[in-house]
């Protein structure tokens, strides 16, 4: 159906429908650019969302619980999905709003061209019906002169007292009122005729046309709204592949997670190596009490005793102080262990297992350093072989200092992976022996007196059964019992003092508040009486002959050159 047919006396009308649907495509535009501003704050706010919660960490900090790992890969997802809203706010940016934005500005200019041309027949249209409408009134006013002079003529021509030169002047006024009329009345037949004619083309052409133009355009814009629509619906359909995809790799990341995997991985991360403590001994405080043995009275003889074998008495405070500080589950850690010094290269500060396990990685590190170099050693060689065949390519010489870099470099790091594979059997072998001394524990039920260090730790030399630490006696205080002096010789099997093998010089103070440890000053110089057995403790003794032990990343060691072991800096 035409416009130009139909409506061919609406143009006012048909020019406010086209400025409504011009405003109606502007309104969608900008709708289209409020949701394309969603979908970018969206996925500005979901990657900032990634980023708060996937900080940036050391390589050796990288997390290794399959929860961890899962919801890193969750937060990969989901910047991959941060990425296709922003897809999405792109397709509909270029695709739908911008292409929306150029036809709106398209269809006024049309829009305004077809107007100005409607508006233009319209004025010629009405310059003709003004150019009828004048010759009419002109001939409507020729033809009452006329008859007014016709009138007079005739009236003049009538009356006997009228002169013959009255009636000739009324006779020749009529005769020329009548031309005139005559004059007037075909200048208004031909202005009929041409505004009949304009009329027609008018109606008939002029404004079909324009119509029809007008009709087109509002027609076409038609068609482009429902091609965004499309286009806007497409730019969401287009990612639902890739976010299904992200969805999924949700879903595995949530299977991937393992509980037995994770258990395992705490078992190694935390495992120290160390011994489980000793039983409790038993401690009798009635070996003073002189009492009459009866059934309902506690035996003042120990199990040895009543066995038939002498035991030493233990310290009842070095006693419970060692178990104590054993149960570092349930009490408080020593303060040494808190306050622990700067890591060492050789990461002797740390516990035995988690000491092999930083060794075993720095020396997977170096392994592929020194492998990295040892193929950038092939490469320099093969391309210094081209060269010595084929001179234009290059001087061969000028790939010889590269070379003994690379060479360089190489020694170093087998030197570095030689010192770091000696620690690493170093605590291997104290680790098998742990093993079997605990195997051999277990056969007898029992832990041998003296062989733990002042914190819990076992030691590797069985002859320090007799050469626990020992501190001396402090002076008897008033109000207090004295002590018996031979309670502390329980402890040791000889009073001979142990060879000096060493010394040290202590790089720490420390406070020695735990029984059998000695306090020293920082710079202090310090005499070396025993060996760290791998528990992290050496056993020393002042130049006042007070003995004890220290934490061995306390202290720089040397030791003799006639004793046991070479010189060695800790």
């Amino acid at each position: 159906m035409s416009w130009g047919t139909e409506l061919w006396d609406q143009f006012e009308n048909l020019d406010k429908h086209t400025q409504w649907g011009i405003d109606f495509l502007e309104r969608y535009a900008k709708f289209v650019k409020e949701r394309l501003d969603i979908e970018q704050n969206y996925a500005k706010q979901l990657r900032n969302l990634v980023k708060k919660y996937c900080p940036k960490r050391a390589k050796d900090e990288e997390p290794r619980f399959t929860t961890c790992l899962s919801f890193n890969s969750v937060l990969n997802e989901l910047n991959d999905y941060a990425g296709q809203r922003e897809v999405v706010a792109e397709e509909m940016a270029h695709k739908v709003y911008g292409e929306l934005m150029r036809y709106s500005q398209d269809l006024k200019a049309e829009r305004k061209h077809h107007l100005q041309e409607g508006r233009k027949a319209q004025q010629h249209l009405d310059y003709c019906w003004k150019q009828m409408e004048n010759s009419k009134r002109k001939f409507e006013r020729e033809c009452r002169e006329a008859e007014k002079s016709q009138i007079t003529y005739d009236r003049l021509d009538n009356d006997i007292n009228a002169t013959k030169s009255e009636v000739e002047k009324a006779k020749a006024q009529f005769y020329l009122r009548n031309h005139m009329a005559d004059e007037s009345k075909n200048e208004y037949a031909a202005q009929l005729q041409n505004f009949n004619a304009e009329q027609w083309k008018h109606f008939n052409n002029a404004i079909p046309h324009i119509f029809k133009n007008l009709q087109d355009m509002d027609e076409r814009r038609t068609v482009k709204l429902g091609e965004t629509y499309r286009s806007f619906a497409e730019a969401e359909r287009r990612v639902i592949p890739i976010i299904s995809k992200c969805l999924e790799g949700m879903v595995s990341a949530a299977k991937a997670v393992d509980m037995r995997k994770d258990s395992l991985i705490v078992v190694e991360s935390f495992k120290s190596g160390f011994e489980p403590p000793g039983d409790f001994p038993f401690e009798d405080f009635s070996q003073n009490l002189s009492r009459a043995g009866s059934d309902g009275t506690i035996s003042n003889t120990t199990k040895g005793d009543r066995e038939g074998t002498p035991g030493p008495r233990p310290d009842p405070k070095h006693a419970m102080s060692r178990t104590k500080n054993k149960l570092w589950l349930f009490g408080k850690k020593p303060k040494w262990s808190v306050n622990m010094a700067p890591s060492l290269e050789d990461f002797s500060h740390l516990p035995p297992e988690q000491r092999r396990k930083r060794l075993q990685l720095r020396i997977d590190e170096l392994s592929k350093e020194l492998q990295k170099e040892m193929d950038q050693r092939d490469a320099l060689n093969k391309m210094k072989d081209v060269y010595e065949k084929n001179p234009q390519m290059g001087d061969p010489s000028s790939l010889q200092p590269k070379i003994s870099e690379t060479m360089c470099n190489m020694e170093k790091l087998r030197s570095e992976i030689h010192k770091n594979e000696t620690w690493l059997s170093e605590v291997e072998g104290k680790q098998s022996s742990r093993g079997d001394r605990r195997h051999s524990a277990d056969n007898h039920h029992h832990t041998p007196p003296g062989r733990e260090s002042p914190e819990g730790s076992y030691t590797d030399d069985t002859s320090q059964e007799h050469h626990t630490p020992h501190k001396r006696p402090s002076p008897p205080q008033p109000g207090q019992p004295n002590p018996d002096p031979h309670e502390f010789d329980d402890e040791f099997d000889d009073d001979d003092p142990l060879p000096v093998i060493g010394h040290c010089k202590a790089l720490y103070s420390f406070d020695g508040q735990n029984e059998g440890t000695l306090v020293m000053a920082e710079d202090e110089v310090l005499y070396i009486i025993e060996e760290d057995k791998g528990d992290g403790w050496t056993r020393a003794r002042k130049q006042s002959g007070e003995e004890g032990y220290v934490p061995t990343s306390y202290v720089e060691i040397t030791m003799e050159k006639n004793s046991k072991g070479a010189v060695t800096y800790i």
